[in-house]
C-alpha cells in the first residue's frame, strides 16, 4: 500500500512538473508554419498568467475550449465582469490539478506518519477535490456577476431619479444624464459613466450605449429603459415622464426582490430554531426519562 502511494505521488508530481515546463517552454513551431507566418495576421497576445495555478492550467485551455467550455451562463457572467475566458479556463484547470494532487500528497504524508488510508478513499478524495477546484471559478464568477447586476440596478434607479429631477429643473438631456451618472461612486455608477463616455466619444445615441450595457451585463432594466426612451424621443416632458416611470418600476422591482429574499431568510432561520428547541427538550427530559426507566428496571 505504501509503495502504491509513493507511485501515485510520483506520477502526480511528474504531471505537475510536465505542465509547468510546458507552460514555461512552449513548443517549437513547425517549418511549414514558420514559412507561411509572414503572410498571416499575427494572433492577439495572450494575457500573462497570474500566479502558479493559472500558469499550470494554461496548457489545458485549448482542450477545454474545444469541449465547449465555459458554458453559456458562465460566458454571460464573464462578459458582465469583463473577464477573459482563456484566463478563466486556465484557473479552472489549475485548480483541478491542484485538487487532484492534494489527496495523494496528503495520503503520502499520513503514510509517512504511520496512518495508511485505503486506496479507494485516496482516489475518491482526489476526484472530489479536482471537481471542487474545477467548479470553484464558475461559482465565484456567478456570485460576483449577481452582485454586480444588483449594484447596477440600484445605480440605475438612483441615476434615473436624479436625471428626471434635473430635467424638471431645466437641464438638457445629455447634461442631466452626465451629472446623474457622476453622483455615485460604486461599480454600478462606474459602468454607467463608462457607457455614457463611450457614447460621447463614438457619437452614438446615449440609449444605444445603455442598451449595449444592459445586454453585456444581463440587466434587462437598461434595455427596457433604452427602448422606452427611444420611443419617447428628446422632448423634455415626455422623456422626463419616461425616466421617472422607469425609475419607479426599477425601484418597485428591487423592493419586491428584497422582500422575497427577506422572507426566504426568515424561513431558513426557522430550521435551526426548531433543531435547537428539540435538543433543549431532549436535554431537559432525559434525566426524568432515565430515572423512570431505571425505576422500572
Amino acid at each position: 500500500m505504501t509503495a502504491l502511494l509513493y507511485v501515485l505521488s510520483g506520477v502526480a508530481i511528474g504531471l505537475g512538473l510536465y505542465l509547468a515546463l510546458a507552460t514555461a517552454l512552449p513548443a517549437r513551431a513547425a517549418l511549414s508554419d514558420a514559412l507561411t507566418a509572414p503572410r498571416r495576421q499575427p494572433p492577439p497576445p495572450r494575457p500573462r498568467p497570474e500566479g502558479v495555478t493559472e500558469a499550470a492550467g494554461r496548457p489545458a485551455v485549448s482542450l477545454l475550449a474545444e469541449l465547449g467550455l465555459p458554458g453559456a451562463k458562465t460566458r454571460a457572467n464573464l462578459r458582465a465582469l469583463e473577464r477573459d475566458t482563456d484566463k478563466h479556463l486556465a484557473q479552472q484547470a489549475g485548480l483541478a490539478l491542484a485538487g487532484l494532487l492534494l489527496a495523494p500528497l496528503l495520503a503520502l504524508g499520513l503514510a509517512v506518519a504511520g496512518l495508511r488510508l485505503p486506496l479507494l478513499m485516496v482516489a475518491l478524495g482526489a476526484l472530489l477535490a479536482a471537481a471542487a477546484g474545477f467548479t470553484l471559478p464558475d461559482r465565484l464568477a456567478a456570485t460576483e456577476a449577481t452582485k454586480l447586476r444588483n449594484e447596477l440596478r440600484y445605480a440605475t434607479s438612483a441615476f434615473l431619479d436624479l436625471a428626471a429631477t434635473m430635467l424638471a429643473a431645466g437641464s438638457g438631456l445629455e447634461e442631466a444624464l452626465a451629472e446623474a451618472a457622476q453622483a455615485g461612486s460604486g461599480p454600478g455608477h462606474s459602468r454607467l459613466r463608462a457607457a455614457l463616455a463611450a457614447a460621447q466619444t463614438t457619437r452614438t445615441p446615449v440609449w444605444d450605449a445603455l442598451a449595449e450595457l444592459g445586454e453585456t451585463t444581463g440587466v434587462t432594466e437598461l434595455t427596457e429603459l433604452a427602448a422606452s426612451a427611444s420611443l419617447a424621443g428628446t422632448e423634455g416632458a415626455k422623456i422626463r415622464t419616461t425616466l421617472a416611470a422607469k425609475a419607479a418600476a426599477v425601484r418597485n422591482r428591487l423592493l419586491s426582490a428584497a422582500e422575497a429574499e427577506a422572507a426566504s431568510a426568515t424561513e431558513r432561520m426557522g430550521l435551526p430554531t426548531v433543531i435547537l428547541m428539540t435538543g433543549f427538550l431532549i436535554f431537559t427530559a432525559y434525566p426524568a426519562v432515565a430515572s423512570v426507566l431505571q425505576g422500572l428496571g
